[in-house]
């Protein structure tokens, strides 16, 4: 048994990335697995770190209930739309929050913390565009920041991924198939 905790990085409520998280976390009780669903939209919480990595910024309970469930995961799975070519700035400014109690003695004597060593993760991004198109034209930047300089930075290995573009082009039939295989992932905890 796997404690998963999804995070749906969106500024809306309702939205099929929503849908996707909804879906992981349906497959993972199915499996067994114990789960934990957050979705920005619907969380109370300010996402400007006013004081960078000075002090710590007390967490609201909701950034606490999700900072506690982070740090007892053993994997990690976030879902959010791409937007102006990068993440939504609720995320952005969510995980800012959310790590920065234990980055800020770190910070201070200018250390590296894995804070997240030990958890794997799964980042999938939902577009507009085809997804080979943001891999291949783009370069998939907001990929390869949060993998890069955010989670193995902070020592989750392995990461995987995954780009669902085209998502209104797709039609129905198409998301119906990757919230199937969204839950079956949820229920392999992968």
């Amino acid at each position: 048994m796997a404690r998963i905790v999804i995070i749906v990085g969106h500024a809306r409520t309702a939205t099929f990335c929503e849908a996707l998280g909804e879906s992981y976390a349906r497959g993972a009780k199915a499996g067994g697995h114990d789960v934990s669903l957050f979705v920005t939209s619907r969380m109370t919480f300010d996402p400007i770190l006013h004081e960078g990595f000075e002090r710590v910024q007390p967490l609201e309970p909701d950034l606490l209930a999700a900072h506690d469930a982070m740090m007892a995961a053993d994997h990690l799975v976030l879902i959010f739309p791409l937007w102006l070519g990068t993440l939504p700035a609720i995320l952005k400014g969510f995980l800012e929050r959310v790590l920065q109690p234990d980055l800020v003695e770190f910070s201070k004597q200018g250390k590296f913390a894995k804070l997240l060593k030990g958890k794997s993760a799964r980042v999938i991004i939902t577009m507009g565009m085809p997804g080979f198109v943001y891999r291949w034209w783009f370069g998939a930047h907001a990929l390869k920041m949060l993998k890069r300089n955010v989670l193995r930075f902070m020592g989750v290995a392995p990461i995987r991924s995954m780009i669902y573009g085209n998502v209104e082009g797709v039609g129905a039939e198409g998301r119906r198939r990757w919230l199937a295989k969204m839950e079956e992932l949820g229920r392999r905890a992968a």
